[in-house]
């Protein structure tokens, strides 16, 4: 750490001037660290696509996905409204027997 040449006006001592110690030039706050290492600051330009590149590919992945999943999700309707169908068909079959099985019934007990 370096020193640096401002003195306080309270010395432990009484007799010294206590100075205030200082980290490296640094304009960041104490407690901040830097993102990126100041190596990877020299060549912003093969970062940046590879950044773009990156999210292009991820963005055409979840494109793919999206796609898939509404296929998905047409096919799971398509199968439920099939099932409705047919379960339709199965409880007119039933009302229509369950008629017949009171018709018949009534006219035993008559």
């Amino acid at each position: 750490m370096a020193v640096t040449g401002e003195e306080t006006e309270s010395a432990a001592t009484g007799d010294m001037p206590a100075y205030q110690l200082r980290g490296p030039a640094s304009s960041l706050p104490q407690g901040v660290v830097m993102a990126a290492s100041p190596a990877s600051l020299h060549s912003p330009q093969p970062h940046a696509e590879e950044v773009t590149r990156k999210r292009e590919v991820r963005l055409m992945k979840n494109r793919e996905a999206a796609r898939e999943c509404r296929r998905k999700k047409k096919e799971y309707v398509k199968c439920l409204e099939n099932r409705v169908a047919v379960l339709e068909n199965q409880n007119k079959t039933l009302i229509e027997e369950l008629k017949a099985l009171k018709d018949i019934y009534c006219h035993k007990s008559e």
